[in-house]
């Protein structure tokens, strides 16, 4: 790849964020690639007090999550992009109805984002006279929050999810890693405050302190990483009617008051997801459940998952005193 002097390489990172603009990422930030040693500091202390639980992918790779160099040979940049996914439609107010995470509404973030992002690449293989890189959605050892702060795209809030000024927290982040030199973008300030109401809301007290989530408590990773029948007793209750994922600390943020509707149509609701009652899902087979999730990130929770996830709803909608209705099961 040839060389830049300074002037050319910001000019290139300005189209850059237009081109990325133009493909429809909300946001794009550059950071310089290096060793990540705040966050690998943090890493080990969180992995060291068993909050990954049973994501032992966690514990693997540990270098190459923590330095981009050990990923792409001659890295210089690592360029983040936010992809809003927000849709202004309500989550289910009966009680007898399955809650799942906005962000598996509709498409499958992973498709979608990666083929964008190999766009992005071949415009910036085009414009630069030929790089080396590879593109990354939550497909690899790269911590991407980390990355998007110190692309000054966001902070990490204190429920360890990115929050950007201009449009809150429900986006989908993606990186290129690629050995072109751009001027990195400085870091954004935390805008937390005093606040703690996502604290405060959390039905398992899963942030257990401001800026620390044990997923052993997080609802999240109860219905979709955690396998088996072995959901402990006295989390069951504050799970709710959430059958996949959780949006509960998002939902109270102040900072999502800045929300908007997503342009990308792939991530509009598929029908049925966000109001089917808890004794239909109940009744899914493996073949409708391939049929109703093909394509979706719900497929990732199994679907011996998913029912164990919808009969502690049933529970926890029975303890209410709410009776469910639709098909008897």
């Amino acid at each position: 790849m040839p060389g830049f002097d300074e002037q050319a390489q910001a000019r290139l990172a300005r189209a850059l964020k237009q081109e990325a603009a133009r493909l429809g990422f909300d946001a794009c930030g550059i950071a310089r690639a290096e060793r990540l040693d705040e966050e690998a500091r943090r890493l080990e202390q969180w992995l060291a007090r068993g909050y990954h639980g049973t994501m032992y992918w966690m514990e693997r790779h540990f270098d190459k999550r923590t330095d981009p160099r050990r990923l792409v040979d001659g890295a210089r940049s690592v360029i983040s992009v936010l992809h809003n996914y927000y849709q202004p439609v309500e989550q289910p107010q009966r009680p007898t109805a399955g809650k799942i995470s906005r962000y598996a509404w509709g498409d499958d973030y992973h498709e979608v984002m990666k083929e964008k992002l190999y766009r992005l690449y071949a415009w910036l293989d085009e414009q630069a006279g030929g790089i080396h890189g590879r593109a990354f959605v939550d497909s690899a050892p790269v911590m991407d929050k980390a990355w998007a702060r110190r692309s000054g795209l966001g902070w990490i809030g204190k429920h360890t999810n990115l929050i950007n000024r201009s449009l809150g927290s429900y986006f989908f982040l993606g990186e290129l890693i690629v050995d072109v030199p751009l001027p990195p973008d400085g870091p954004v300030p935390d805008y937390c405050g005093t606040c703690t109401r996502c604290l405060d809301a959390c039905p398992t007290d899963a942030i257990v302190q401001p800026y620390v989530v044990d997923a052993n408590r997080c609802i999240s990773y109860l219905t979709i990483e955690h396998r088996g029948d072995d959901i402990p007793e006295d989390l069951r209750p504050g799970m709710g009617t959430w059958i996949f994922g959780c949006d509960v600390c998002q939902d109270v943020c102040p900072w999502n008051k800045f929300k908007r509707p997503a342009s990308e149509p792939r991530y509009a609701p598929r029908p049925g997801l966000t109001d089917t009652e808890l004794r239909e899902w109940v009744e899914l087979d493996l073949e409708e459940f391939r049929r109703r999730f093909r394509k979706s990130p719900v497929k990732r929770a199994k679907l011996e998952g998913f029912l164990r996830n919808v009969r502690i709803a049933l529970e926890n909608a029975a303890d209410a005193g709410e009776t469910p209705s639709g098909p008897a099961s």
